[in-house]
């Protein structure tokens, strides 16, 4: 059974963290109408949606990537790069515990969700402006007794690692070269429309990869490579740094 982890919107998400983006009006009730049909759209493609009560006093909240990375055997549960939202792992945690046993990033570590990228037992861990050295130790610690290996990955202009660099397949990822370092990936690299920078976030869940409907250039490039794409309206979402990726963890729950 395919679970989609959700938590819905705060209604301070105007106040979210930002760091690449200039800060602009956020509308809570069109922002929380977009998550409800990015729900839903999860529900077509096969998941059963477990979505959790917002935490009012965390603007954040809603990007449930980010506090908890799921993998086949274990739950690892992060310790944000940004103070403020780690009040968000707590409950995350708790939903979690019913799926995985729980391992936790310590301090001095930060590691944010969203700077990581699985594709089969290779899990890319971006260093960025939330993931520090630290964190890329301890999760190859906690993970290479389950068989998984950690390749990092410089990020350099933008929040996290899925910013820039999603897969696409086993073999195959959407990646904007200008963001990140793409030395140590050694896949097959898909380029998106040029001018759709932010196009790279997207998800793949079973064949189909689903991304945001404000990108149609890069979502033809995929559709002309036999690729299954599906998009969803997070235009509002995205003005608080929001893709795809960073709304869900997407797991498999009888594994």
């Amino acid at each position: 059974m395919l679970i989609a982890l959700t938590r819905r919107v705060s209604p301070r998400i105007a106040a979210c963290e930002l760091t690449f983006l200039p800060r602009v009006a956020i509308h809570f009730a069109k922002a929380a109408a977009q998550h409800r049909q990015y729900e839903r759209k999860l529900e077509t493609l096969g998941a059963l949606v477990v979505s959790l009560p917002a935490l009012d006093d965390q603007p954040d909240c809603v990007f449930v990537e980010d506090p908890a990375l799921v993998l086949d055997e274990i739950a690892v549960i992060a310790r944000m790069g940004a103070e403020a939202r780690r009040g968000e792992s707590e409950s995350l945690a708790e939903a979690l515990a019913k799926y995985r046993p729980l391992v936790h990033i310590r301090e001095p570590a930060t590691l944010d969700g969203g700077d990581v990228v699985r594709i089969a037992r290779t899990l890319y861990v971006g260093r960025s402006r939330r993931t520090n050295d630290e964190g890329v130790r301890q999760l190859h610690e906690l993970i290479a007794p389950h068989g998984y290996r950690v390749i990092p990955v410089e990020v350099r202009e933008c929040l996290h690692l899925k910013s820039a660099f999603c897969a696409i397949s086993e073999d195959a990822v959407l990646c904007n070269r200008q963001w990140i370092d793409v030395e140590p990936i050694g896949l097959e690299i898909i380029e998106f429309a040029a001018e759709e920078p932010g196009a790279a976030d997207v998800l793949r869940i079973g064949e189909t990869i689903l991304m945001p409907e404000a990108f149609p250039r890069t979502r033809e490039i995929l559709e002309k490579r036999g690729y299954r794409v599906e998009t969803v309206d997070v235009s509002e979402l995205a003005k608080a740094e929001a893709g795809v990726t960073c709304m869900s963890l997407v797991f498999d729950a009888n594994v």
